[in-house]
């Protein structure tokens, strides 16, 4: 029986930022040229660019996901959704004008609500549409849940999460993260995902407890300044100015880092808790990593003057590969194809609400 055995790597990027290089500058020339419908196929170059050079154990993946079902994604979402949507909020404000205002905030919620539902929607057929076109070994992943129901459970999660002053929206977060990758397979195995969100919840809580923080000390801050015998008018106010903007970077910056610092436990906790079959997956990055990875693309984009944009899904992809590690056994003979339905179309329901994969 053919086996692989893992100690902690499996996965390698073999790619190079200046052979990736001609792809993002001929990409951009196209996307600008065609007014951003090359963009759809854009992507597609890009992915199978990536995916050649990504290496998990003895052989590459592969991407078989083409610019046309991207853009017909775009194209259905835009029929069933965007004009539907255009329609209605133009109706709800001739409804306002004509004194029919209960019927406007009526029409309005169920568009906030259908928006809501449509984005839980979206990341679930997003990862199944990704996970259908890549293959390794000859073999590709999928679903065949449609993400209806996990549509509703994004809806009622996060509403839940948001409840005890926005307290439970690590288990939200967590709790979604599980459900969705449940119902994930590759060749005839299932994923299981039991991530913990009890390790991520004290750096949350410090990112909530912040903003308090400073409000407390920003008013302690300016009850000194108001104090009689704290200098004259031209002092107190030079200290209100640079109060002011001493909040605003600690405020800023300090929310920031300790956002990032709770998505790196975050993710971190999530990917350990994935498993496939005999394999148990592993996400390596600190917080440090992820700043780092942050400062990089802020640089990048800043001393380009925005041109180095096209290369940032190269180091975001590059970031998640090489942190990423794997332990167990695999049995490649015991690998077949998967039997799960494939859609035609990519993800333009995805795109349309602007929702982020990594």
């Amino acid at each position: 029986m053919d086996q692989e055995r893992i100690g902690g790597d499996g996965f390698a990027f073999e790619g190079n930022w200046r052979d990736y290089a001609p792809i993002a500058f001929t990409n951009l020339l196209l996307t600008i040229v065609t007014l951003g419908i090359y963009r759809f196929w854009a992507t597609t170059r890009t992915r199978r660019y990536l995916w050649a050079n990504t290496r998990f154990i003895d052989d590459r993946l592969e991407w078989t996901g083409t610019g046309k079902e991207l853009f017909l994604g775009f194209l259905m979402v835009l029929a069933l959704i965007g004009l539907p949507f255009l329609f209605l909020q133009f109706g709800a404000q001739a409804l306002v004008l004509q004194g029919h205002g209960g019927i406007a905030a009526i029409l309005t919620l169920a568009a906030f609500v259908t928006i809501f539902y449509m984005v839980g929607l979206a990341r679930f057929r997003a990862l199944r549409y990704r996970l259908s076109r890549t293959w390794w070994h000859g073999i590709r992943g999928g679903s065949d849940d449609q993400g209806f129901g996990y549509g509703i459970s994004y809806m009622w999660k996060s509403a839940v999460g948001s409840m005890a002053l926005g307290l439970l929206i690590p288990w939200s977060m967590m709790s979604l993260w599980n459900e969705r990758w449940n119902k994930m397979s590759f060749g005839p195995h299932a994923f299981e995902a039991a991530g913990d969100h009890g390790p991520t919840f004290k750096r949350f809580l410090l990112f909530y407890l912040l903003p308090i923080l400073l409000f407390v000390g920003g008013a302690a801050m300016a009850a000194m300044l108001g104090l009689p015998g704290q200098g004259g008018a031209g002092s107190q106010m030079a200290g209100a100015i640079l109060g002011v903007i001493g909040f605003v970077l600690i405020f800023y910056l300090g929310l920031g880092l300790i956002a990032l610092a709770f998505y790196a436990s975050f993710f971190r906790e999530a990917v350990e808790g994935l498993s496939l079959t005999g394999l148990d997956f592993h996400f390596y990055a600190r917080t440090k990593d992820w700043i780092l990875l942050f400062l990089g693309d802020v640089a990048l984009v800043v001393c380009t003057i925005g041109i180095g944009a096209i290369f940032l899904q190269y180091r975001h992809w590059k970031f998640f590969v090489t942190h990423m590690g794997a332990t167990g056994t695999i049995y490649t003979d015991e690998l077949t194809q998967s039997q799960t339905k494939t859609s035609r179309h990519g993800e333009g329901l995805l795109d349309a609400l602007d929702v982020g994969a990594f």
